[in-house]
């Protein structure tokens, strides 16, 4: 039988791809412009924004290729004026690699940003080794992490969308350059490469996830029709979502201390005293300059998270640089546009930070929440908040229903809190608070003016 899981098909803990990290600054890049290996230039921040943002990304790049199995052995960093349309970078700083990675034995460089795919044939045949950019980078962890059917169909339909541009003629065969990362697949020992056979398997991969597709929104729509109030988490990748969902909810998610361990969306339900049935879900963790290939491929997934009631914004507190994250995180929620539903700040991680610290977020996101998901600290305050939100979801009615309704009496019973009733002659008056959604349903029944006694 054919092995499936990617863990079992490469070995990572042996033979250790080592990567050389390319780090350049375009002095006048424009905004259309993307490229280079941790290559990200911005005009309208100073020097020192520069140099922060750089290191925050020097140090993301690191993570993420350590989380593909390969080993950082060198960074490269470089100002320019400009991008050469052949190499991205100069053909001496082209030269400048080669001896490097030859002379510390490299077998793969690293760019941070999207090449385009001359550039990145171009600069594998002057540096006789693999080069591939950020979004193969994160393509290729998405492809280990990927456990259930619907995210190893959406990770392939990613890389296969991304391959599909860098095939020259009648296709080439990754293997030349070995194995590795920016060759596999989910369920595969390597990525197809063949032109004809990528865009036939394109096409069944949509068709696939778009019937999965229809299968959530069949879902989604049950769940809204019974007034069910939904919760979706969203935050950067490794901010402790997963967590947090296990200690609300007393389950047991996969938790890792790594990038994109969750990639599947997981739906539990979530019990607060005194409040109806909630349903929390965890979702796929954000990163900078997400591949757009993986937002495509993930809408069905991400759906979740547009048609939640509110969004718990998670926010590693220990995190020198949770701001940016904040931003890249707000950046994608306006991507897939949600930006108008509510969202409650979650500041995970405070037991990894001092009082001072605290106090000082604190004072400054004085709407927020500050708890420990590990520690089980300041949930109260989290519930509180989302009391308060689902009070604003609802509304008190007073309804007069003949007993002749019974689908509706059923339906009150079922989906609706009940305060007080009174049985009349003919029909059950009921005061009730419902989800803001029924209003519609049930408004033939609404009185007003009513005296219960």
């Amino acid at each position: 039988m054919e092995k499936n899981s990617l863990i079992e098909n490469y070995d990572l803990s042996k033979n250790k791809e080592k990567a050389l990290l390319v780090f350049i600054k375009i002095k006048s890049l424009k905004k259309t412009d993307k490229h280079s290996h941790i290559v990200h230039a911005s005009t309208d921040l100073n020097s020192a924004q520069l140099a922060e943002h750089s290191s925050e990304e020097i140090e993301e790049l690191k993570n993420l290729t350590l989380s593909a199995g390969a080993e950082v052995s060198g960074i490269l960093q470089h100002k320019q004026a400009e991008i050469n349309p052949k190499f991205f970078i100069s053909a001496g700083k082209v030269e400048e690699i080669k001896s490097i990675t030859g002379a510390e034995d490299i077998d793969l460089v690293i760019f941070d940003n999207d090449l385009t795919p001359a550039q990145q044939s171009n600069l594998e045949t002057a540096f006789k080794l693999k080069v591939i950019d950020r979004t193969a980078l994160i393509l290729d962890i998405f492809a280990q992490r990927a456990q259930s059917s619907e995210g190893k169909l959406q990770v392939e339909l990613a890389q296969l969308n991304y391959i599909l541009p860098r095939l020259r003629g009648k296709g080439i065969q990754l293997s030349r350059l070995g194995g590795g990362i920016g060759t596999r697949g989910p369920g595969e020992q390597k990525l197809e490469v063949d032109r004809r056979k990528i865009r036939k398997k394109i096409n069944q991969l949509e068709i696939r996830i778009n019937n999965i597709a229809i299968q959530r929104e069949t879902q989604r729509k049950n769940r809204e029709e019974n007034s069910i109030f939904s919760i979706s988490l969203v935050g950067y990748t490794n901010s402790g979502k997963s967590t947090l969902l296990n200690t609300l909810t007393k389950s047991d998610v996969l938790v890792k201390d790594m990038l994109f361990s969750t990639l599947d969306s997981t739906t539990r339900k979530l019990r607060i005293p005194e409040m109806d049935e909630i349903l929390i879900s965890d979702t796929v963790g954000f990163i900078e300059k997400l591949p757009h290939q993986l937002v495509a491929a993930f809408k069905s997934t991400l759906e979740e998270v547009r048609r939640a009631d509110l969004l718990l914004l998670v926010v590693d507190s220990g995190n020198i640089y949770f701001e940016h994250q904040i931003r890249s995180v707000m950046k994608v929620l306006k991507e897939i546009e949600i930006m108008q539903k509510p969202i409650i700040l979650v500041f995970n991680k405070i037991d990894k930070i001092n009082s001072s610290t605290l106090s000082a977020l604190k004072l400054k996101y004085r709407n927020s929440v500050f708890i420990s998901a590990l520690k089980k600290t300041g949930l109260e305050n989290l519930y509180d908040k989302i009391k308060k939100n689902v009070d604003k979801n609802r509304l008190t009615l007073t309804l007069k229903i003949p007993y002749t309704e019974s689908n509706l009496l059923s339906f009150v019973y079922n989906y609706c809190k009940i305060l007080e009733k009174k049985y009349t002659n003919d029909s059950l008056v009921i005061k009730l608070n419902a989800n803001k959604r029924f209003q519609k349903k049930l408004s033939p029944f609404i009185i007003s003016d009513y005296i219960m006694i």
